[in-house]
């Protein structure tokens, strides 16, 4: 995928006014060996630019540039070195290519370790003089996020690789929601993977509820599908202004699922101004009603509402 022209895409389509500001690089962006320096390499045959000149592009959308690394001996993908050993030297780099977030992964990082190497590039990125918005991968353990997440990192994955059919996407809010409490403003964001929605695997209608759950859940919005063709469909989700502003609300408190009968569930939580997000999600393959109760959702029983549906 051409980077300039995801960033174009993002300003084309309207998305970066909603709130849409990071084109991130995943893995496979570097060359297999760092140079005699002992420096990260962009491959060139894919970036022959180099780097920088994105983030330089990317900046004068009014846009940022976000990268990947990874904790251990090499990437994910095992076609990149790794930062261990050179968490002060990349994150020198990064800072000097203009970056603005960095995505941390922890493949191949000594067993056991992933907290004390998240805490050496956490600190290395912050004596570069330069903010960028650092996202780790998984912890080893549960309480890793409550007593240090929001010492190192501003967000972190909480959950399996995301997948584009209904069935997995819907576990892993499950496996989102089991963090809610630990997240918010002055802590930072539990990440449950990017968004899927545009990649094709699920219906529109499933889409919706994708979008939804992680706009209530307030993960970060990642986009994954290719802007550049987008369908009227994908971009009408992903540009609902009332439903990202619901991730975006400045109460900052994750929702999370309230009451489950089967397959069907209620899923609530509390909106600045005395408000209550509520979200209906059938989990099963015929057409049901849901009820939301008061009380689960955080209402007196006495309460009289005026409702607003976000996607009518």
């Amino acid at each position: 995928m051409n980077v300039d022209n995801t960033a174009d895409a993002l300003v084309s389509t309207g998305l970066s006014k909603l709130g849409y500001e990071y084109v991130n690089i995943d893995d496979c962006w570097g060359e297999k060996h760092r140079d005699a320096q002992g420096n990260l390499l962009a491959k060139a045959k894919t970036f022959p630019s180099g780097i920088k000149a994105l983030a330089d592009h990317a900046h004068s959308k009014g846009l940022k540039l976000g990268i990947y690394a990874d904790a251990g001996s090499q990437s994910c993908s095992t076609r990149m070195q790794g930062s261990i050993g050179h968490e002060q030297q990349d994150a020198s780099t990064f800072a000097s290519w203009g970056v603005d977030y960095l995505k941390y992964e922890s493949c191949y990082t000594p067993e056991f370790t992933h907290r004390a190497r998240y805490q050496i590039m956490s600190e290395a990125l912050r004596k570069t003089g330069r903010p960028i918005f650092f996202s780790t991968a998984g912890w080893n353990d549960k309480q890793d996020y409550i007593d240090d997440g929001p010492k190192i990192a501003n967000s972190w994955r909480t959950t399996d690789d995301n997948n584009d059919k209904f069935i997995y996407m819907v576990l892993v809010a499950d496996q989102n929601d089991e963090f809610a409490a630990y997240a918010g403003p002055g802590r930072g964001w539990n990440d449950p993977d990017v968004l899927l929605v545009g990649d094709g695997g699920m219906t529109t209608e499933e889409y919706r509820s994708h979008f939804s759950l992680w706009a209530l859940m307030k993960a970060p919005l990642l986009i994954n599908s290719d802007l550049r063709n987008a369908s009227k469909d994908t971009l009408e989700i992903l540009g609902n202004k009332e439903v990202i502003d619901v991730n975006q609300d400045s109460l900052g408190i994750q929702g999370k699922k309230v009451s489950k009968q089967g397959d069907l569930e209620v899923w609530a939580g509390p909106l600045s101004n005395k408000r209550v997000i509520v979200l209906l999600l059938n989990r099963s393959n015929s057409t049901a009603t849901i009820t939301a109760k008061w009380e689960d959702i955080g209402l007196s029983t006495k309460a009289v509402v005026q409702a607003r549906d976000l996607w009518a």
